[in-house]
């Protein structure tokens, strides 16, 4: 009997944080919105600019990040070069330029076709919608500096470790985060990563029918299991190419270290579903974080324009938190999420990303994210 009471009072909290999240998140909307229909008030001159607060990088989760080394003083990205179909001087010519083939696939394409994002290649088209001319080409503005969406992101939305996974996202979230690239309100924490400041370019030289095209492409994308998390002690050693780190053997020597593949699953579990609160007889004890289910629903496969996160990168997830936390990604719908991380330290992020990522992720409501 006591259990049950445990349960339903469990239960009457989480449901309470939802309620009271759903309230806060109304009303910032409808501020959003208020603020939007008049006009933005001049701002004096002598206005005092508030700095951020300075980056907690002794606490940074550096593999999320593709580093092993903390930032130095003055340490920034160098800008990356747009892609191009040149020959590399310190590679075979004929090496670059031989057709290269995956299974299960009948394209061919060559090292000079894979580098080229000007031209993004398809392995399976057959698997994802036409893609439109900015995921394939890139923002038309940017001319000869441009790149495709695909190029990083993949055709097929699955993205790499280093940047997002948008395939599945809802379209007014995956459009919100657009502008705020183009507004100055998501930044990387880490300043030598450098695919964020090519993704704040990119967004403001996108048009508004860019934008809508490539939220609408990837929304409609079947949003499918893509990672698969273990449990080890020990991985391959690896080398760090690009924010990846690449199994550079396939023994396990190495220490897992409190990376990116799973470690204290049930812990996760814990902060995910309950925040990490207790009920101690018919007392409750409150956890360290507002329940991820809260917001991004019981199977974390989002609720509305609250994106889903099932099954997604753990580095991808990783980085957004600890952005957030160090005040680099802001916004409207980031102010509540700052009120549920706040206290989390670096083993709950990777006991949080290691769950999540593991959850398989179900069939999406994919109506709701071509509204809007």
């Amino acid at each position: 009997m006591k259990r049950y009471i445990g349960a339903v009072v469990l239960g009457l909290a989480c449901f309470a944080f939802g309620a009271t999240f759903q309230r806060l998140y109304d009303a910032r909307k409808a501020a959003e919105t208020a603020r939007a229909a008049r006009p933005a008030p001049e701002i004096a001159k002598d206005h005092a600019v508030v700095a951020p607060p300075p980056i907690q990088f002794e606490h940074e989760p550096l593999w999320a990040y593709g580093f092993d080394t903390r930032p130095a003083p003055g340490d920034k990205a160098q800008p990356q070069a747009p892609p191009n179909r040149n020959l590399r001087p310190n590679e075979d010519a004929g090496e670059q330029t031989r057709p290269r083939h995956v299974n299960g696939s009948k394209a061919a394409y060559s090292l000079v076709d894979v580098r080229d994002g000007q031209n993004v290649i398809d392995w399976f088209p057959s698997d994802h919608p036409s893609m439109p001319s900015v995921v394939a080409h890139g923002p038309a503005r940017l001319a000869e500096k441009t790149r495709g969406c695909g190029s990083c992101h993949l055709p097929n939305g699955k993205g790499r470790p280093e940047n997002a996974q948008p395939g599945g996202l809802p379209v007014p979230y995956f459009m919100r985060q657009i502008q705020d690239f183009r507004n100055g309100l998501r930044h990387t924490a880490d300043p030598r990563k450098p695919n964020t400041n090519t993704m704040v370019d990119l967004a403001k030289a996108m048009t508004d029918d860019e934008v809508r095209a490539a939220a609408e492409y990837f929304s409609a994308i079947k949003y499918t299991p893509w990672i698969r998390v273990v449990e080890t002690e020990r991985v391959p050693k690896t080398k760090i190419s690009g924010n990846l780190f690449l199994p550079i053997e396939q023994e396990r020597t190495e220490p897992i270290a409190g990376r990116i593949i799973e470690k204290h699953g049930k812990k996760g579990q814990d902060l995910v579903t309950t925040g990490g609160m207790r009920v101690v007889g018919n007392e409750i004890i409150q956890g360290k974080s507002t329940p991820c289910i809260t917001c991004h629903g019981l199977d974390l496969m989002g609720v509305a324009d609250v994106p889903p996160i099932a099954g997604r990168s753990p580095s991808y997830l990783v980085r957004q938190i600890w952005d957030i936390q160090q005040g680099t990604r802001n916004g409207a719908a980031v102010q509540l999420m700052k009120m549920a991380i706040a206290k989390l330290n670096e083993e709950d992020l990777v006991n949080i990303a290691a769950y999540v990522s593991s959850r398989p992720p179900r069939a999406l409501r994919v109506e709701s994210r071509l509204t809007n």
